[in-house]
């Protein structure tokens, strides 16, 4: 299990190396996120709420029962991360590479998003 207390609300990361990293159950809340990498990081459970990830790099990332309602996350990289259980609500994910991700019991369909991508996810991940 990550650190609960560890707190890095309002705080900005712009395109820093951060892969690997655990930082699941952390508070994310608003931090800025924008072009850093986070390959196969352990963000499960954080509260990303209004997190500004334009065009980050979560390529293997945890993001199991993460709360990304909000979250800013135009042209993100998301191939083989898991989304299982995150709440989507409102995150603008146009432009997103996600196909490989896995969506499951995440309201992807509640996130703004490509056409084509909530064609391909409706297909494998159908909404509940």
């Amino acid at each position: 299990m990550g650190d609960g207390s560890k707190d890095w609300s309002f705080t900005s990361h712009v395109g820093e190396d951060l892969r690997g990293i655990d930082l699941s159950g952390a508070n994310l809340r608003r931090v800025v996120l924008d072009r850093a990498d986070l390959e196969g990081a352990d963000l499960s459970g954080a509260d990303l709420r209004n997190a500004s990830m334009r065009g980050v790099n979560l390529m293997k990332a945890a993001l199991d029962g993460a709360d990304l309602r909000g979250a800013r996350m135009v042209k993100a990289r998301l191939g083989l991360s898991n989304l299982q259980g995150a709440r989507l609500d409102g995150a603008d994910m146009r432009g997103i590479r996600g196909k490989y991700a896995v969506w499951r019991e995440a309201n992807w369909w509640d996130a703004i998003m490509d056409e084509k991508l909530t064609k391909a996810l409706s297909k494998k991940w159908p909404k509940e």
